[in-house]
Parts: C-alpha cells; structure tokens; sequence
C-alpha cells in the first residue's frame, strides 16, 4: 500500500532534490506538498497537476488550515520548508515568525488527527544550531552546546522548532541536522555571506543529491523503532570534511581558475572573518548512514568536477579573465557591499559587527596579507569529543534523578526533578545558573544540547555564560579570551533589517 508524504520546501534545493528522488519511487508514495502563490512553485510543479500521485496545496507554512489539509491522511510529514539563509540574514523577524509558526503548526495538526502516533515527523534541522566551532574544538556530535552565532537568527528559529517538536510528546519525529550542502547554483554564489566564513573554518558537506535520498529513505517504512525521537548530524562522509581555504580552492578551480594557491590571488584574508560563523567536522555522522544508506560516496574533487559540467560557460569567464582584474572588480565589490560585506563594516566603523565577526578591530588589523596569514588544516581523522556531563557509558534509557543532577550542575544549574518522568522524553523541571526555571525533557537536554530557554542564544551574553556554564565554556574558550567582554547594541536582536 503507497505511503502518503507530506513534502514541504519543495521549491528549495533540498526540498525539490527530496522531491524527485520520492517521484522516482512514486510506486511507493503518494506526495502531498504546499506552495506559496508564486511563479517559482508554479514553474517547476505546474506540470505535476494532473499527476495522481501528487497533490499540490497553494498555500502558507504559516496558515494552520493549509498546514492541516497538507498533514492530514500523511503516513510521514517531511519537513524540509522554511526561511533560509542568505535571505533570512536579511529578513531576521520574518524568518523567526515563518520558521516557528510553521513547526507550531504542524505539531498542531498532527496531534489533530485521529490517530496521532500514525504520523511520522521528519524535521530538517541545521548545523548553525552549534554555532563556531572552529579548531580546537572542531570535531562535534548531536548533544554538544547550542551555541548559535550572534546575528543568527535563521539558527534560533531552527532551534526553537526543533525543542517544540521534540518536547512536542508526538511519538515518532526526528531531528535531521543538515550542513552545508553542494549544488551546482553554489558556484555562482556571489552574495557577500561567501565572506561570513573564517578562512580556516570547516565544515563537513552534504551532496544535494545524497540529501534527496535520504528524505525518500526515511520514509520508505524500513527504519527500526530504535530509529526515532532522535538527533542525526547530516554529511556525505569523511571526504567531505573541508577547511573553507579547501573548499574555495575546489569552487575556484571548478570555474576555471586552476592551481592551489588560486585563493590566495582572488581574495585578501581580512576580507575573510575570524569568528562566528558555524561549522564542524562530524564524529557520529555515520550513525544516520547505518539506518538510511544514502550516500551515493562520490570522492570530494570528482563531485566538483560533477558540479563544473553543470555550470553555463558564462560564468566561467574567470578561466579567461586576468586574475587580478577579477580581485579588483568582483571580489572587493561583493567584500564592501552595504550593510553586509564584511569591508563595509570596517570602513563605515559597525562596531557590532566588527566585535561579533573579528573580535575587535585590532585584531581585525592584525591579520595582515597572506604572508602573515596561517592557513590551518587540521588532522580530518584524529577525533575528539566534549564532555557532555553525564556517564555516557550507561544505557541512555536507564539514567536517573542523579544523572540529571549531575549533567545540570556540568551546565551551572541543578535539576528540580524528585524523580523522572514516565521516560527520557518526559519533560522534566531545571533551574539554570541565573535562576531561571524551566521544564525540558532530559532527551532534549542531554542528546539534542539545549538548555535554558531564557538564556540562549539571545541576548547572546556568551562571555556571561561560559563563566556560569562549564558545558557550554568549552566551546566559548577555545576561541575567545575569558577576560573578553563582547557588547553589542540594540539592533543585534534584529540586525539592519526591521522587516
């Protein structure tokens, strides 16, 4: 018997790659999706119409009664739409009421439905949750610190969907974390957030086709129960673990300008930030291809070479043109552009930004030319792993009131509980170092890394926590001094943009 999906994002790249790999199985699904009102959706989804096995609503993430008649009669909603990045940097409010309402909703309609447990959520989180973390502390796993980057706010909206899902008390839902993903349009990404990525920062890819497969992977019914009301980091596997030095070599190279140092002739490195951007190289991104198996395991240089033949000539004009040329018109414009380019904030004095995304603007001066500039790439196979304040040896499913105390006094607080609830799952009382109470379920706290609501991320006080919170001053210390002390102004909570 076909399984119905609910399929949202669809017009995005994960979204229409999770699209074509279920309509390549269309045996198998019946695909529900919704759609603004728009030329984008109806360009690309138009034609599927009249098509049986698909259903297509016009409609809003942010409209329950769309959002019903989309989850209701679905085996499995995926959960792929949103606000994303670069767009969400520039419409910060928009995003957070788009991206929670839509969870809001779709919790809602779920728990609408006569048999609630018959619906399977599948919800595409990100690595932002997790923020900069860059060498020393560049290796991550599902359970380590939420640490959103200031200025995120496409992040904080993922994380608050991702605690009302998970604290939701459905019974089958999974948070995805996804990373970055390769797609041919990335090659011509001229937008000043290619700046927003410390030169010696990492990050381990996704293909954007080994993301569709495990949308329709996930849902083909084959998962173990062990499978869900878990966390997952997304990757294409180890080759995938790049530095950004790394990964603009290979995008460079893809449009023509060849050898290793091609970087070092189109870019200046304080065009580059220092801090504040996230990324990590993965320990337990293999756990999701043990259940799924999506990795299509296409070495890093022949996908790009794949994401080359895909690209117009005309943007290949680099192959031809003098490097310095292209430094001097394209690469300063984009690095000076308003409000965003990473130059304009040291040339108009944003100090803001400056100490968010540098540090100061000493330091910011410091980093000189490529002569005095240190490109680090650190070991890709030498792992380590954060302290997560619990014995993590024990059976997950048998930790007790003590556990909880101890992982709550790890993270500067302590745990109000008398004794657990009926499971992990449960959410249970917390008091955090400042003293504010909150409830939460020990799988959110100590498997997703959440904690006090209140506190984090906004209003960013980082400095502030990790002198309060052991747990979280692992991440914050590696790369910031404890005698710093970052303030921002008002318009950090919203950045330039009020829309």
């Amino acid at each position: 018997m076909k399984k119905t999906v609910f399929l949202t994002g669809a017009t995005g790249n994960m979204g229409g790659a999770a699209f074509k790999e279920l309509y390549k199985r269309r045996d198998m699904y019946n695909i529900v999706m919704l759609f603004r009102e728009g030329k984008r959706g109806r360009d690309i989804y138009e034609k599927y119409c009249d098509d049986s096995s698909v259903k297509i609503i016009w409609g809003d993430l942010t409209n329950y009664e769309d959002v019903l008649e989309g989850v209701t009669g679905a085996d499995y909603v995926l959960h792929v739409g949103g606000l994303v990045s670069p767009a969400a940097d520039y419409f910060p409010k928009k995003t957070m009421f788009t991206n929670v309402t839509a969870m809001e909703n779709i919790v809602k309609a779920v728990k609408a439905q006569p048999d609630p447990d018959a619906v399977k959520v599948v919800y595409i989180g990100t690595v932002a949750q997790t923020g900069d973390r860059n060498y020393p502390t560049h290796w991550g796993r599902t359970g380590d610190p939420i640490q959103i980057s200031v200025y995120d706010h496409y992040a904080i909206s993922k994380t608050i969907a991702e605690r009302i899902l998970a604290d939701s008390g459905l019974k089958y839902w999974v948070s995805l974390r996804q990373t970055g993903i390769l797609y041919p349009e990335i090659l011509k990404n001229m937008d000043p957030i290619m700046f927003h990525v410390p030169i010696n920062g990492v990050l381990e890819w996704a293909t954007l086709e080994d993301s569709g497969r495990l949308c329709a992977k996930v849902c083909n019914g084959r998962v173990p129960e062990e499978f869900w009301r878990r966390f997952y980091n997304i990757s294409s596997g180890p080759d995938y673990r790049l530095t950004n030095y790394e990964f603009e070599t290979h995008l460079l190279n893809s449009l023509g300008m060849k050898g290793k140092n091609v970087v070092k002739h189109i870019f200046e490195p304080n065009w580059f930030i220092l801090q504040n951007f996230h990324g990590q190289w993965y320990t337990d991104a293999d756990e999701l291809e043990k259940y799924l198996r999506f990795r299509e395991n296409v070495p890093v240089e022949k996908y790009f070479k794949k994401l080359s033949k895909s690209v117009s000539p005309l943007y290949k004009f680099s192959a031809i043109a003098p490097l310095t040329l292209l430094k001097d018109t394209m690469m300063k414009n984009i690095a000076r552009t308003p409000l965003y380019g990473t130059q304009a904030w040291v040339e108009n004095g944003i100090k803001d930004r400056i100490t968010a995304y540098y540090g100061s603007l000493e330091k910011y001066h410091s980093i000189g030319t490529w002569d005095d500039f240190e490109v680090v790439i650190p070991d890709k196979n030498r792992m380590s792993y954060l302290d997560h304040g619990y014995d993590e040896t024990k059976d997950f499913h048998s930790l007790g009131i003590k556990d909880m105390k101890k992982a709550a006094q790890f993270r500067g607080g302590d745990c109000l509980a008398k004794k657990m609830g009926k499971d992990v799952y449960t959410p249970i009382k917390w008091k955090c170092a400042r003293g504010h109470e909150f409830k939460m379920s020990p799988n959110l706290v100590l498997k997703g890394g959440h904690w006090c609501p209140e506190c984090m991320p906004m209003p960013w006080k980082y400095d502030e926590e990790a002198k309060i919170n052991p747990f979280f001053a692992q991440v914050w210390y590696s790369h910031h001094s404890k005698n710093e002390d970052n303030e921002y102004s008002a318009d950090i909570y919203y950045g330039f943009s009020q829309d």
